[in-house]
C-alpha cells in the first residue's frame, strides 16, 4: 500500500530523516525497515544535485522518498517535485493560508499553480501524462507545525484541500514558545494536545518527530495514538551508538 492511501487511512508508518549527503546512508537506513526516508533540505548542507540523487537510491530500495524542503517557496519545492520526491515536508505552515500555498507549488493547474517542467519526475519528458495522474492522485504533502501560531490555527490547516497529514516540529515549537527545546514542560505538552484533539477530531493522520533513538519514546507516541512518525535522524543513530559503546569501553576497560 503506497504512503498517500496509508495517510488516508490513519495507518502506521515510521520514517526516519536524513542529513548526510551519501547513498550510503540511504542504503543503511533503508535496510532497517522504515517506511519512509525524509531527506532535510532545511537543516543540512544537501544541495538539490545531490537531493535528486537520494531521491532515486531511496526508490531504488522500494520505500516513499519525502523531502523537507527548506521554506515554503515556489521554486525550492517545485525543484524537489520535478526531482522525483514522492512528497513534501513544508516547514512553518502557520495558517490555511500558508498550507494552501503549499498544495499550490506541489500541483498543476487546476487544483495548484505549479510552474510544468520536465525532469526526473516526468521522465525527462516521455512520461508526462502518466506523473499528471500520479501527481493529483498520490503525491504527499505534510504540513509541519512547529510554531503556537500553527498550533492556534490547527483546525483551519488541518482543513485546508490537499493538505495530506501534519508532523509536529517539537523543537521549533517550544522555540516559538520562548522556551527552545524544553519540549517537555507543561506549556509546550499543552500545545501538543492542542494538536493532537484537532487531528482526532479532523480524522487527520497524527505525525511527531522523535528526536532520540529510543524505541521507548517511539512506542510512547504509537501508544498515544501518532501514525506518521519520524523516527530520529541519520548522524543521532550514529553518533548515539558510538558513543554509548565506547563510554562503555573506557568505562570497563580502558
Amino acid at each position: 500500500m503506497k504512503l498517500k492511501e496509508k495517510l488516508q487511512n490513519n495507518q502506521l508508518t515510521i520514517g526516519s530523516w536524513v542529513t548526510i549527503g551519501h547513498q550510503s546512508i540511504i542504503e543503511i537506513m533503508a535496510g532497517a525497515g522504515f517506511d519512509w526516508l525524509t531527506i532535510d533540505l532545511e537543516h543540512s548542507a544537501i544541495d538539490i544535485s545531490t537531493c535528486q540523487n537520494l531521491i532515486a537510491h531511496i526508490q531504488s530500495n522500494r520505500i516513499c522518498s519525502l523531502v523537507r524542503v527548506g521554506k515554503n517557496e515556489e521554486v525550492i519545492i517545485k525543484r524537489v517535485m520535478d526531482a522525483g520526491a514522492d512528497g513534501v515536508i513544508v516547514p512553518m505552515v502557520n495558517s490555511a493560508a500558508h498550507a494552501k500555498k503549499a498544495v499550490d507549488f506541489v500541483k498543476y493547474p487546476p487544483t495548484g499553480k505549479r510552474g510544468v517542467g520536465l525532469g526526473r519526475a516526468q521522465k525527462y519528458g516521455i512520461g508526462f501524462d502518466g506523473y499528471k495522474v500520479w501527481l493529483e492522485n498520490e503525491a504527499v504533502v505534510i504540513a509541519q507545525i512547529e510554531h503556537i501560531e500553527a498550533v492556534k490555527n490547527i483546525n483551519e490547516i488541518l482543513q485546508a484541500q490537499g493538505i495530506d497529514g501534519i508532523i509536529i516540529g517539537p523543537y521549533d515549537l517550544s522555540g516559538s514558545m520562548g522556551i527552545p527545546g524544553n519540549y517537555e514542560c507543561m506549556e509546550v505538552q499543552d500545545a501538543i494536545q492542542t494538536v493532537k484533539a484537532a487531528c482526532q477530531h479532523h480524522n487527520k493522520p497524527l505525525g511527531f518527530h522523535v528526536i532520540q533513538p529510543e524505541k521507548e519514546k517511539l512506542i510512547e507516541k504509537i501508544n498515544a495514538g501518532y501514525t506518521f512518525l519520524a523516527f530520529s535522524i541519520d548522524f543521532l543513530f550514529l553518533g548515539n551508538k558510538a558513543r554509548s559503546e565506547m563510554s562503555e569501553i573506557r568505562r570497563n576497560i580502558l
